[in-house]
C-alpha cells in the first residue's frame, strides 16, 4: 500500500477534488472517505467545479445498498470502506480507522491545519508506520507531521 500525507491543508476540499480528478485521469477508481458533513460539500463540489466539468460520483451512505451500477461508477464518496464498492485508491479526509483503508493499494491523507485535524493526522501517521509501511509526506504550509 502506497501512503500519502498531504498536510497543512487549507482547503481540504479543494485538494480531494483536485486528487480526484488526477486519479481519474491515470484511469483508477477512488473512494473518497470522511465525515457526513464534508461529503456533503464535496458531493456539491464535484456537481459544479469547475463549472461544466462533472465528476461523476456517487454518495453512499452508511446501510444503504451499493446500486447495481456500481462497476461503471469511478468515484465514491462513503463515510467508511464499504464491501461492494473496488476502488483502487482513497482519499482520507478524516476516518481514523487505519486498518479499514488497508482494502486499498494508494492512499492520500489531505489533513487540515486545524490543530484536532492535525492531531489526528499525526495519530493515523504513527500507525501506519506501526504496520511498517512507507509514508510520503507533501506539506502544503511548510510543516511537517512526525
Amino acid at each position: 500500500m502506497e501512503v500519502r500525507f498531504f498536510t497543512g491543508v487549507d482547503e481540504p476540499l479543494t485538494l480531494a477534488a483536485r486528487l480526484v480528478r488526477k486519479r481519474l485521469r491515470e484511469g483508477g477508481r477512488i473512494a473518497v472517505l470522511g465525515p457526513s458533513p464534508l461529503l456533503n460539500r464535496l458531493d456539491q463540489l464535484l456537481w459544479s467545479e469547475p463549472p461544466l466539468d462533472f465528476l461523476p460520483h456517487v454518495r453512499l451512505r452508511p446501510g444503504e445498498a451499493v446500486p447495481p451500477d456500481a462497476a461503471i461508477t469511478p468515484v465514491w464518496l462513503l463515510e467508511q470502506p464499504q464491501p461492494g464498492v473496488c476502488c483502487d485508491s482513497a482519499v482520507n479526509l478524516g476516518l481514523d480507522d487505519v486498518d479499514a483503508l488497508s482494502c486499498f493499494e494508494r492512499v492520500a491523507e489531505v489533513v487540515a491545519s486545524e490543530p484536532a485535524a492535525r492531531a489526528a493526522g499525526q495519530q493515523r501517521w504513527r500507525r501506519y508506520k506501526a504496520m511498517g509501511l512507507s509514508v510520503h509526506h507533501h506539506p502544503q504550509d511548510g510543516t511537517g507531521v512526525s
